[in-house]
């Protein structure tokens, strides 16, 4: 069979995906048991109260960022790479956290988080910008 490479390597994707809900089923199982166990510390405190009135909250993002984690990530890259623009450092940032770089609507979105720390840095004299070619500003740390 001259297609056996193909008919392997779509055997170790079936097996990867396979492992991936099995473990995501644990994950379910855990998260179950786990609030069963908040419900009924729930019930001791209040035994007349209707859970289903509380509302599931969403998870954030996948690409959401704790507070301070991309300013942080931001004069680490310019420590240590130098002198950036903008979209250099979204691109770089967006590979560092696993995130598609192609993914124009996510790229667009970090370039806005990225402004915004980019200026709030200026603002508190840790950055410096100063026009680059294209017309980008280029960002370096403060002397």
């Amino acid at each position: 069979m001259a297609d056996t490479h193909v008919l392997s390597a779509l055997k170790a994707k079936r097996g990867e995906l396979a492992g991936l809900i099995d473990g995501l089923q644990d994950q379910l199982r855990e998260a179950m048991i786990q609030i069963d166990h908040v419900d009924c510390t729930i019930r001791l405190f209040d035994p007349d109260i209707d859970l289903d009135e509380i509302r599931p909250k969403p998870l954030p993002p996948r690409h959401h960022a704790f507070k301070g984690q991309v300013t942080r990530a931001i004069l680490a890259m310019l420590r240590t790479e130098g002198a950036m623009d903008a979209k250099a450092i979204t691109i770089r940032l967006m590979a560092e956290r696993d995130l598609n770089p192609n993914d124009k609507t996510l790229q667009k979105a970090m370039m806005k988080r990225i402004g915004a720390a980019l200026r709030n840095l200026r603002e508190r004299t840790l950055v410096a910008s100063q026009q680059g070619a294209g017309g980008l500003l280029v960002w370096s740390i403060s002397r």
